[in-house]
């Protein structure tokens, strides 16, 4: 199957590169994106914002031939929950990474530090803990090596859905920082924050004990992941 990889705020394509050999072995076509703005450090951020970062993978979508596995991490989990609006019918599963479908008129993180048109990657202390586990020194320094501003308005906008149709869509939740048991307990409280996921009819959890970042973790664990996820 063809796998659009959307990655969080911060990252391009490469940062699935240790990822994509799993899915590769099973016989799937891994598509890493590099979302407008994200291209290098010098690139135009100026004006671009979430709708933009959607359209970008909905002509990636319909460029592919066939059922198409939408893969968001983080923040990319918006941008893979507005292209099942648009395109329900030819999306056969999103998982989300460490991340979780977003509502219609919520944003992704409108609290990130703010640099003129971009949001650069702030210092860890930024971060909750668990965002931090098994993100060593080495890694951390590595990430910030690689890291381009993400365009600030991604992070702001708000998700515009429209399309019931995208209830309809298998959605599996990787679930690193935090249990899938949490999650669960989130439902059954009814917090805001699932209400998008409660509309799902087909949903499943992994569980891969680990921090935010889990493409730079636990590479080999995450594509085992997403090999099982969409072999359901």
């Amino acid at each position: 199957m063809d796998v659009i990889l959307i990655p969080g705020f911060w990252l391009d394509a490469s940062s699935w590169q240790a990822v994509t050999p799993a899915l590769d072995q099973a016989g799937h076509r891994p598509h890493p994106v590099t979302l407008p703005g994200l291209e290098s450090v010098d690139a135009d951020r100026t004006g671009i914002g979430l709708a933009d970062h959607v359209d970008a993978v909905v002509r990636q979508v319909e460029a592919l031939p066939g059922p198409v596995a939408l893969v968001g991490h983080s923040g990319g989990g918006a941008i893979a929950q507005g292209v099942a609006d648009r395109l329900p019918e030819r999306i056969a599963r999103v998982v989300f990474v460490d991340a979780g479908p977003v509502a219609d008129g919520d944003c992704v993180n409108d609290e990130l530090p703010v640099v003129g048109d971009e949001i650069p990657l702030p210092d860890w202390s930024v971060f909750e803990d668990a965002d931090l586990t098994d993100l060593d020194d080495e890694l951390r320094s590595r990430f910030r090596e690689r890291a381009v501003p993400e365009p600030a308005r991604v992070a702001s906008d708000p998700l515009r859905l429209s399309n019931d149709r995208r209830h309809d869509v298998p959605v599996t939740i990787i679930a690193c920082e935090f249990p899938s048991s949490l999650i669960g307990e989130w439902l059954a409280a009814g917090k805001p924050w699932v209400r998008e996921l409660a509309q799902a009819k087909h949903v499943d959890y992994l569980d891969l004990p680990t921090g935010h970042w889990p493409q730079f973790t636990r590479p080999a664990e995450l594509g085992r992941a997403l090999v099982e996820a969409l072999a359901r």
